[in-house]
């Protein structure tokens, strides 16, 4: 352990993947941000808090799996003369669950229907949400891991990062999701990221790689133009000066 404390080596990839970690978290956060805008703020809270809690525990619980999980990309079925690994299966079932989710999201948006239309205890809507953390997670945990696997050899580094990223991730998750709750037009747009990070995961898990640099300058760009909008929103909105 000592020696990992004095390595410049050791720094220098703790460093580069705590970055990729907190970039790969992006999805995550983004995702928690949408799904508990639906629940009363005091349960989202708790919400985001148990999500980010199991995003952790899934992570390291992985990062301690190695050998199982290096195993995970040994092809077990051939589809359309593709051959899939386990990690294929479940990046392309995730990604799946995120377009049939946000696009279920977006229905809900545009029809505008009203809650009391169709009652939900409390309970089962935060159970529910908890379950759809739960999925989303196991699937971006092994996506970040095996980022983490190829990127350094030693076990304490990686789970070092992973600690850090998601201790950022925790911080920016309360601001992300209070500033979706407040301008809808932003959880329109956040839903629109979900379809395109799961189009760009069921893309890998049939081989077919988009570089992540392109969907994260779309997801910047767009976000870039939203705020000008809300910036030109609340200035029409101030009483013009004399």
């Amino acid at each position: 352990m000592m020696e990992l404390l004095t390595s410049p080596e050791a720094w220098a990839a703790l460093l580069t993947l705590t970055a990729l970690e907190i970039v790969l978290g992006i999805d995550n956060v983004i995702f928690l941000s949408v799904i508990v805008s639906r629940i009363p703020p005091v349960q989202a809270k708790r919400a985001r808090q148990i999500g980010l809690a199991l995003a952790l525990i899934f992570r390291i619980v992985l990062l301690t799996l190695l050998v199982w999980l290096i195993g995970l990309t040994e092809p077990v079925i051939t589809v359309a003369d593709v051959a899939l690994s386990w990690r294929d299966i479940i990046l392309i079932g995730g990604g799946l669950f995120l377009i049939a989710k946000a696009t279920h999201e977006i229905h809900a948006e545009v029809e505008a229907r009203e809650e009391s239309s169709e009652p939900k205890s409390a309970a089962n809507a935060f159970f529910w949400v908890i379950i759809q953390i739960i999925i989303i997670d196991l699937v971006f945990s092994l996506d970040s891991i095996i980022t983490a696997i190829g990127m350094a050899q030693d076990l304490p580094i990686m789970i070092a990062a992973v600690i850090i990223a998601c201790i950022v991730m925790y911080v920016s998750s309360g601001p992300v999701s209070t500033f979706v709750a407040e301008h809808p037009t932003t959880k329109m747009l956040a839903l629109a990221f979900l379809v395109l990070i799961g189009v760009a995961l069921v893309a890998d898990g049939f081989k077919f790689h988009i570089p992540r640099a392109y969907i994260y300058f779309a997801i910047a760009f767009s976000a870039a133009v939203e705020a000008f909008n809300i910036l030109a929103k609340r200035n029409r909105r101030k009483p013009a000066r004399r």
